[in-house]
């Protein structure tokens, strides 16, 4: 299964141009942070922590219904793996720009993924629960582990990673026990300290007369939960396999023959709507049921489902956009993305501050003010 790192592709291999990049790698990129801000407004501005009594309040209630019924179906879950992809595809471009230069790729590689991890830890402990950043500097490092297998063992890996929560979480439903929930006792104890309650904490840094002490309040553990979420939800695994992925389209490069791919980018399209979007319609049935594993079997359906919605949803989107930028042999509307997604970083960041400041307490204070139909 292990081989001689190669690239291989059908054309001869050349250095990945600066148009090259911008022409379509630049546009999902910017989709993705479109999309990801899609995804976080539902906790940046308080909406995803509300019951749904406290939702009914809104005069918006059934429009924000539906637009929430939108968000879990189409949004929730496919561009983070979407990025997470271009993730893998950046590694592949490292990889091969420097082997051509005769350079090591790997100190390169590491060094890049310390400076994420510095950025992501201090985004994650200082700014919001929510970012990925840190999760992928530490899932990066076991890329480069994977640089040396074939294709054909790249993809079953990351069908492998991809589906094991299926396996994992049926073996936490068989023994009751969830890897991430170790953390909670150490969340709970902080709160007790600061005043962070079972009542209030719903509605913590949004309430009225809220301000920094509250937001750094909510900060000293936010970050703690979150991570005993991602434990429990097997995101490592799938963030590592789409990883993959990503590193075998960009040993194929190709991102830089669109048109030569073409009959690929139809079948994934239409075998990525095909699965994906009854998955997602099941899975936004079971998400707000509140079974979950391992204290309910029930909860299997949202892992099943969310394997098979996510990711198929992904791989489709992004099919369909190239298919859509080699009709318009590059000249479309899509390219406002190409901006965005050259500055994914400053992008995704500057959502943090942006957001922090119209919905908690410490800036405008407009979170939970309104319903998602304003």
């Amino acid at each position: 299964m292990i081989t001689t790192y190669k690239i291989d592709i059908k054309q001869p291999a050349t250095p990945v141009q600066q148009q090259e990049r911008a022409q379509i790698l630049d546009v999902l990129r910017g989709l993705a942070i479109l999309g990801i801000l899609l995804n976080n407004i539902y906790g940046f501005s308080g909406y995803g922590f509300l019951s749904e009594e406290m939702r009914q309040q809104f005069s918006t209630f059934n429009a924000d219904h539906f637009l929430n019924f939108l968000q879990i179906t189409f949004v929730e879950g496919k561009f983070y793996s979407l990025f997470s992809l271009l993730f893998g595809i950046g590694f592949s471009i490292i990889l091969i720009r420097n082997q051509q230069k005769g350079i090591n790729p790997l100190p390169i590689f590491y060094r890049r993924l310390g400076v994420l991890l510095l950025i992501g830890a201090a985004h994650l402990y200082f700014l919001w629960q929510g970012v990925i950043l840190l999760l992928y500097a530490l899932v990066g490092l076991l890329l480069p582990l994977f640089r040396k297998c074939t294709n054909k063992a790249l993809l079953i890996w990351a069908s492998v990673f991809i589906l094991a929560p299926i396996a994992i979480d049926a073996i936490r439903l068989w023994l009751k026990w969830s890897p991430g929930d170790f953390l909670q006792p150490i969340g709970l104890s902080i709160d007790e300290r600061v005043g962070i309650t079972e009542e209030n904490w719903r509605t913590y840094i949004f309430k009225e007369g809220s301000g920094f002490t509250e937001w750094w309040n909510w900060q000293q553990t936010s970050f703690i939960y979150r991570y005993s979420s991602l434990l429990n939800n097997n995101r490592i695994l799938k963030v590592l396999g789409m990883f993959l992925i990503g590193l075998y389209v960009g040993r194929k490069m190709i991102y830089a023959n669109l048109d030569h791919y073409r009959n690929l980018f139809k079948k994934i399209m239409l075998w990525g709507f095909a699965v994906g979007v009854p998955a997602s319609f099941v899975m936004y049935l079971f998400e707000g049921d509140e079974k979950f594993i391992p204290s309910s079997s029930l909860g299997m359906y949202d892992t099943v489902f969310y394997a098979l919605s996510v990711v198929p949803l992904s791989l489709a989107y992004a099919s369909a956009i190239c298919l859509f930028w080699i009709k318009k042999k590059g000249i479309t509307r899509l390219s406002v993305f190409a901006p965005v997604g050259r500055m994914a970083l400053t992008n995704y960041l500057m959502q943090t501050l942006i957001a922090s400041f119209l919905f908690y307490g410490a800036g405008l204070g407009l979170g939970q003010k309104f319903g998602l139909v304003v």
